[in-house]
């Protein structure tokens, strides 16, 4: 199963494409466009995946069509590493120093998926000694990109171990939703044990 995910760059490519847009279906010359690669190359791996199990396909017209498949075995695995290496995920990961002191950065479930956000919900959290400027730059930058609003929470760890332990509200609904860690362990972020934060 492993050599089916990682096998050349055009594969890496196309994953990273579906993924990080797991609602749209794309056409061949759309995708060509997107990789950057020959649409040889892209048509010989859309087959292969196809074989795998990743992508359904479907004509359209005088088009074809490609979805990545989310009953996949893989889905959610891959769908997170996507999220930590593309966007918003890699944004944080790349300037983790210069955001301050982060112990847990996590993103929403519904924002690495591009669905629309609960009423109220928060796409972003971050945990630690956060420089706000340098925070509001990056999702600023990240949401010209998607064409849409993040909504974004900053917590220190003192104010972060305060609500959980009083199971306050608003993060028992941030925690209770699906999520994908950048920075921290999720069985951290979620126990509750707050001696360690």
């Amino acid at each position: 199963m492993l050599r089916d995910l990682m096998v050349s760059k055009v594969r890496v490519k196309l994953l990273q494409t579906f993924l990080s847009q797991p609602k749209e279906m794309f056409y061949v010359r759309q995708l060509v466009r997107s990789v950057g690669e020959e649409i040889n190359a892209v048509r010989r791996e859309l087959a292969r995946m196809e074989k795998a199990g990743m992508v359904k396909k479907e004509s359209r017209g005088n088009r074809l069509y490609y979805w990545f498949d989310q009953d996949y075995l893989f889905w959610d695995d891959l769908l997170s590493l996507v999220a930590k290496t593309t966007g918003l995920g890699a944004q944080l990961i790349k300037g983790k120093n210069r955001l301050g002191r982060i112990k847990f950065a996590m993103i929403s479930g519904r924002l690495v998926r591009n669905l629309p956000p609960h009423e109220g919900g928060v796409d972003l959290l971050i945990v630690g000694e956060v420089l706000m400027p340098e925070l509001a730059s990056l999702v600023r930058e990240e949401e010209k990109r998607l064409g849409r609003e993040i909504n974004y929470t900053a917590m220190s760890r003192e104010e972060f171990a305060f609500r959980k332990k009083r199971r306050d509200p608003f993060l028992m609904g941030i925690l209770s939703g699906s999520r994908v860690m950048i920075i921290g362990d999720e069985e951290a972020l979620v126990s509750g044990q707050t001696e360690n934060l």
